[in-house]
Protein backbone atom coordinates (compact mmCIF):
# COMPACT_ATOMS: atom_id res chain seq x y z
CA UNK A 1 0.00 0.00 0.00
CA UNK A 2 2.68 2.44 1.15
CA UNK A 3 4.65 1.71 -2.43
CA UNK A 4 1.37 2.56 -4.12
CA UNK A 5 1.39 5.71 -2.44
CA UNK A 6 4.57 6.63 -3.55
CA UNK A 7 3.76 5.24 -7.20
CA UNK A 8 1.30 8.33 -7.40
CA UNK A 9 2.83 10.79 -5.68
CA UNK A 10 5.74 10.39 -8.27
CA UNK A 11 3.03 11.19 -11.08
CA UNK A 12 1.98 14.15 -9.17
CA UNK A 13 5.55 15.26 -8.65
CA UNK A 14 7.52 14.02 -11.21
CA UNK A 15 8.66 10.44 -11.66
CA UNK A 16 12.12 11.58 -12.45
CA UNK A 17 12.09 11.74 -8.84
CA UNK A 18 11.44 7.91 -8.01
CA UNK A 19 13.74 6.43 -10.64
CA UNK A 20 15.79 3.81 -8.09
CA UNK A 21 19.11 5.32 -7.44
CA UNK A 22 19.26 7.66 -10.42
CA UNK A 23 19.55 11.00 -8.42
CA UNK A 24 18.11 14.40 -8.61
CA UNK A 25 15.43 14.92 -11.37
CA UNK A 26 17.21 18.07 -12.16
CA UNK A 27 20.33 16.07 -13.33
CA UNK A 28 18.21 13.76 -15.22
CA UNK A 29 16.65 15.66 -17.13
CA UNK A 30 19.96 17.95 -17.91
CA UNK A 31 21.09 14.74 -19.57
CA UNK A 32 18.08 14.64 -21.43
CA UNK A 33 17.59 17.85 -22.87
CA UNK A 34 21.48 17.87 -23.53
CA UNK A 35 21.25 14.15 -25.54
CA UNK A 36 17.84 16.09 -27.74
CA UNK A 37 20.18 19.79 -27.95
CA UNK A 38 23.44 17.68 -29.59
CA UNK A 39 20.82 15.77 -31.56
CA UNK A 40 18.98 18.32 -33.19
CA UNK A 41 21.73 20.87 -33.87
CA UNK A 42 23.67 17.72 -35.54
CA UNK A 43 20.71 16.99 -37.96
CA UNK A 44 20.02 20.86 -38.68
CA UNK A 45 23.46 21.19 -40.00
CA UNK A 46 24.07 17.21 -41.38
CA UNK A 47 20.48 18.69 -43.01
CA UNK A 48 21.99 21.89 -44.54
CA UNK A 49 25.25 20.55 -45.77
CA UNK A 50 24.25 16.96 -47.11
CA UNK A 51 21.01 18.16 -49.25
CA UNK A 52 23.01 20.37 -51.52
CA UNK A 53 25.58 18.04 -51.50
CA UNK A 54 23.09 15.60 -52.43
CA UNK A 55 22.01 18.30 -54.85
CA UNK A 56 24.95 19.06 -56.46
CA UNK A 57 26.35 15.00 -57.41
CA UNK A 58 23.14 14.29 -59.43
CA UNK A 59 24.11 17.62 -61.36
CA UNK A 60 27.94 16.99 -61.96
CA UNK A 61 27.75 13.47 -62.61
CA UNK A 62 31.76 12.85 -61.87
CA UNK A 63 31.15 13.71 -58.29
CA UNK A 64 28.88 11.20 -57.39
CA UNK A 65 31.85 8.33 -56.63
CA UNK A 66 34.40 10.57 -54.88
CA UNK A 67 31.18 12.02 -52.44
CA UNK A 68 29.76 9.15 -51.58
CA UNK A 69 32.96 7.40 -51.01
CA UNK A 70 34.22 10.26 -48.93
CA UNK A 71 31.26 9.92 -46.38
CA UNK A 72 31.38 6.48 -46.54
CA UNK A 73 35.05 6.79 -45.34
CA UNK A 74 34.07 9.27 -42.21
CA UNK A 75 31.36 7.13 -41.49
CA UNK A 76 33.40 3.78 -40.86
CA UNK A 77 35.64 5.30 -38.62
CA UNK A 78 35.74 4.54 -35.12
CA UNK A 79 33.74 6.77 -32.84
CA UNK A 80 36.36 6.95 -30.19
CA UNK A 81 38.62 7.51 -32.78
CA UNK A 82 36.84 10.36 -34.20
CA UNK A 83 35.86 12.57 -31.16
CA UNK A 84 39.88 11.43 -29.81
CA UNK A 85 40.79 13.52 -33.05
CA UNK A 86 38.46 16.39 -33.06
CA UNK A 87 38.92 16.92 -29.23
CA UNK A 88 42.33 18.40 -29.68
CA UNK A 89 40.90 20.94 -32.75
CA UNK A 90 37.75 21.66 -30.79
CA UNK A 91 38.47 20.85 -27.45
CA UNK A 92 36.09 18.97 -24.40
CA UNK A 93 32.18 19.25 -24.64
CA UNK A 94 29.39 20.08 -27.27
CA UNK A 95 31.52 21.37 -30.39
CA UNK A 96 33.46 17.99 -31.05
CA UNK A 97 30.32 16.02 -30.33
CA UNK A 98 28.18 18.05 -32.75
CA UNK A 99 30.68 17.85 -35.39
CA UNK A 100 31.79 14.31 -34.91
CA UNK A 101 27.77 13.62 -35.17
CA UNK A 102 27.69 15.52 -37.99
CA UNK A 103 30.35 13.68 -40.07
CA UNK A 104 28.52 10.41 -39.46
CA UNK A 105 25.31 11.95 -40.63
CA UNK A 106 26.42 13.30 -43.95
CA UNK A 107 26.21 9.79 -45.59
CA UNK A 108 22.74 8.95 -45.39
CA UNK A 109 21.30 12.09 -45.84
CA UNK A 110 23.85 12.86 -49.31
CA UNK A 111 22.87 9.51 -50.45
CA UNK A 112 19.01 9.72 -50.34
CA UNK A 113 18.64 12.84 -51.71
CA UNK A 114 20.65 11.97 -54.47
CA UNK A 115 18.71 8.73 -54.82
CA UNK A 116 15.26 10.36 -54.03
CA UNK A 117 16.08 12.91 -56.96
CA UNK A 118 17.51 10.37 -59.78
CA UNK A 119 14.30 8.03 -59.02
CA UNK A 120 11.94 11.12 -60.43
CA UNK A 121 10.75 9.88 -63.48
CA UNK A 122 12.74 11.32 -66.33
CA UNK A 123 9.47 11.87 -68.50
CA UNK A 124 7.85 13.67 -66.10
CA UNK A 125 11.25 16.45 -66.33
CA UNK A 126 10.99 16.29 -70.01
CA UNK A 127 6.94 17.44 -69.92
CA UNK A 128 8.26 19.80 -67.35
CA UNK A 129 10.71 21.48 -70.09
CA UNK A 130 8.21 21.35 -72.39
CA UNK A 131 6.28 23.62 -71.00
CA UNK A 132 8.75 25.75 -70.74
CA UNK A 133 10.28 25.70 -66.50
CA UNK A 134 13.41 26.30 -66.47
CA UNK A 135 16.21 23.99 -64.36
CA UNK A 136 15.95 25.86 -61.49
CA UNK A 137 11.93 25.59 -60.95
CA UNK A 138 11.97 21.90 -61.94
CA UNK A 139 14.36 21.63 -59.12
CA UNK A 140 12.46 23.50 -56.61
CA UNK A 141 8.82 22.40 -57.75
CA UNK A 142 8.84 19.11 -59.20
CA UNK A 143 12.14 17.12 -58.23
CA UNK A 144 12.61 17.94 -54.45
CA UNK A 145 9.05 17.41 -53.53
CA UNK A 146 9.03 14.27 -54.94
CA UNK A 147 12.29 13.29 -53.34
CA UNK A 148 10.80 14.22 -49.94
CA UNK A 149 10.02 10.99 -48.41
CA UNK A 150 13.07 9.19 -49.73
CA UNK A 151 15.54 12.03 -48.09
CA UNK A 152 13.09 12.40 -45.09
CA UNK A 153 14.24 8.58 -45.15
CA UNK A 154 17.39 9.26 -44.83
CA UNK A 155 16.82 11.92 -41.93
CA UNK A 156 15.29 9.49 -40.17
CA UNK A 157 18.47 7.37 -40.31
CA UNK A 158 20.62 9.77 -39.48
CA UNK A 159 18.56 10.66 -36.46
CA UNK A 160 18.49 7.01 -35.14
CA UNK A 161 22.33 7.20 -35.51
CA UNK A 162 23.14 10.10 -34.08
CA UNK A 163 21.01 9.44 -30.70
CA UNK A 164 23.01 6.16 -30.64
CA UNK A 165 26.11 7.94 -30.88
CA UNK A 166 25.60 10.47 -28.82
CA UNK A 167 25.98 8.58 -25.78
CA UNK A 168 29.69 8.55 -26.32
CA UNK A 169 29.78 12.34 -26.40
CA UNK A 170 29.43 12.32 -22.47
CA UNK A 171 33.00 10.81 -22.28
CA UNK A 172 34.33 13.89 -23.92
CA UNK A 173 32.84 16.71 -21.77
CA UNK A 174 29.45 16.82 -23.50
CA UNK A 175 26.16 16.48 -21.21
CA UNK A 176 23.82 13.83 -22.47
CA UNK A 177 22.22 10.37 -21.47
CA UNK A 178 25.71 8.67 -21.71
CA UNK A 179 26.87 10.47 -18.59
CA UNK A 180 24.23 8.05 -16.35
CA UNK A 181 25.93 5.22 -18.35
CA UNK A 182 29.44 6.48 -17.88
CA UNK A 183 28.72 7.36 -14.16
CA UNK A 184 27.01 3.78 -13.65
CA UNK A 185 30.60 2.18 -15.22
CA UNK A 186 32.51 4.23 -13.07
CA UNK A 187 30.69 3.41 -10.03
CA UNK A 188 32.37 -0.40 -10.54
CA UNK A 189 29.04 -2.27 -10.90
CA UNK A 190 27.17 -1.12 -7.80
CA UNK A 191 24.79 1.61 -9.86
CA UNK A 192 23.84 -0.62 -12.59
CA UNK A 193 20.48 1.48 -12.34
CA UNK A 194 21.81 4.75 -14.14
CA UNK A 195 23.71 2.48 -16.42
CA UNK A 196 19.83 0.84 -17.25
CA UNK A 197 18.30 4.33 -17.32
CA UNK A 198 20.74 6.17 -19.85
CA UNK A 199 20.16 3.08 -21.81
CA UNK A 200 17.06 2.98 -21.86
CA UNK A 201 16.22 7.06 -22.10
CA UNK A 202 18.33 6.91 -25.16
CA UNK A 203 16.79 3.82 -26.66
CA UNK A 204 13.10 5.50 -26.06
CA UNK A 205 14.30 8.98 -27.21
CA UNK A 206 15.18 6.82 -30.59
CA UNK A 207 11.96 4.79 -31.31
CA UNK A 208 10.22 8.33 -30.60
CA UNK A 209 12.29 10.08 -32.90
CA UNK A 210 12.02 7.39 -35.48
CA UNK A 211 8.42 7.01 -35.06
CA UNK A 212 7.72 10.70 -35.29
CA UNK A 213 9.76 11.32 -38.76
CA UNK A 214 8.32 7.81 -40.18
CA UNK A 215 4.78 9.75 -39.91
CA UNK A 216 6.02 12.62 -41.29
CA UNK A 217 8.12 10.68 -44.22
CA UNK A 218 4.69 9.12 -44.93
CA UNK A 219 2.90 12.14 -44.82
CA UNK A 220 4.78 13.86 -47.77
CA UNK A 221 2.81 14.16 -51.14
CA UNK A 222 5.41 12.25 -52.68
CA UNK A 223 5.46 8.96 -51.07
CA UNK A 224 2.87 7.60 -52.62
CA UNK A 225 4.70 7.79 -56.02
CA UNK A 226 7.27 5.58 -54.06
Amino acid sequence: MENLAEFFISIKDGLLYYIPGVGRPDRVLEFLLGHLLITLVTMMFAVLISVPIGILITRVRSLYDPVIKLAGMLYTVPSLAMFGVLVPIFGIGFRPAIVALTLYSLLAIIRNTAVGINGVDPAVIESARGMGMRDHAILMQLELPLAMPVIFAGIRIATVSTISLATLASFFGADSLGSLIFEGISAGGTRNDKIVAGAIGAALLAIVFDWAISRIENALPGSAAR
